[in-house]
């Protein structure tokens, strides 16, 4: 039976709260938060597992006790998944008033009660302060793990009563080294995925495995279509607007980022879109400052407003920014 393997880069905070679990000091409720794609919700349930198995061994499950066998099933009595029942949607309140009863009964097994929360910013008003009772008045041996890619999106209220604890970015080398040895690639191969996915190793992995590298190729050769006028904005717009939306966004966030780095320093060393070189310097040339600030702080309020689940006309969004794009160099 597979065991739960701790990503080499949290290996220091894995000790941390196995020392603290060791010495009956782990608080009721940890709020894991940190870049996403880094492995915050692989590390807390892992974490879980760890809680709930009843003969670790080296600071890790046993992955033979029943209690690990019903964690890998997916059917331990003493373990909740809570998340949004749909993608985009959020955590809602009778999801958590469901919660209350289970972390207020006796543990089944005879250990932990252990919740793992993910995205915890994605409850709605109503779920929050629901949480809020729960977290005013836990159980015995129970812990719930939040986990949170934008923690201040989170009630403050919710953030006091919790260890607030921030996931390490993992070192460049460390993370290219796993990388390059989770999915059988090059060092160079691995180091590129990681250069795209701004160092981020699981979000890499997950390029990578959903063969997201062939949208982005094609993302990309739009991008510089449009400013050659050789295609549209509402063309590109049109072709793409049923695709990843938030993943578009991110990747002309990079781009953006990239090109205020150059505009810094045209040294092209710190930029993280490196194949597109040749496109980002044309533009750092060309565009205007603040146009790439303006369009920047676009960007990111439509990423914001999509991760709080607001339902945009797509296509309509696309274009809009598209022509901001081309704007950038007319």
């Amino acid at each position: 039976m597979n065991k739960p393997v701790v990503l080499p880069w949290a290996r220091p905070l894995w000790q941390r709260l196995v020392m603290q679990h060791q010495q009956s000091k782990l608080p009721h409720a940890i709020l894991l938060s940190g870049h996403t794609g880094i492995g915050k919700s692989e590390f807390a349930h892992a974490f879980a597992h760890l809680l709930l198995c009843h003969r670790p061994v080296n600071q890790q499950p046993c992955g033979q006790c029943r209690s690990c066998e019903l964690v890998s099933s997916g059917t331990h009595p003493d373990q909740v998944y809570l998340h949004p029942e749909e993608q985009g949607k959020p955590i809602k309140v009778d999801q958590v008033r469901e919660l209350m009863s289970f972390l207020h009964s006796t543990a089944q097994q005879g250990g932990y009660r252990v919740v793992v929360m993910e995205p915890a910013e994605s409850m709605n008003i109503n779920a929050a302060n629901a949480l809020l009772k729960s977290l005013e008045e836990p159980g015995d041996n129970t812990l719930l793990l939040l986990v949170s890619h934008l923690p201040g999106q989170l009630m403050p209220t919710i953030r006091s009563r919790c260890q607030q604890v921030t996931f390490p970015f993992p070192d460049h080398a460390i993370a290219t080294a796993w990388l390059a040895e989770e999915l059988s690639l090059s060092h160079d191969r691995a180091e590129q995925l990681l250069s795209i996915s701004q160092g981020a190793p699981l979000k890499a992995k997950d390029l990578f495995q959903r063969d997201l590298i062939t949208l982005r190729a094609s993302f990309m050769k739009s991008l510089g279509d449009l400013l050659k006028a050789r295609i549209t904005a509402v063309a590109v717009a049109e072709k793409l607007y049923k695709e990843d939306l938030l993943q578009l966004l991110e990747w002309i966030h990079s781009l953006l980022v990239d090109i205020v780095r150059l505009q810094a320093d045209d040294q092209a060393l710190s930029i993280s879109n490196k194949d597109m070189q040749k496109m980002l310097s044309a533009v750092s040339n060309r565009a205007n400052a603040m146009q790439v600030f303006n369009l920047l702080d676009h960007v990111q309020s439509e990423r914001v407003s999509l991760l709080q689940r607001h339902n945009p006309n797509r296509q309509l969004l696309l274009e809009t920014l598209l022509l901001g794009w081309v704007k950038l160099v007319r």
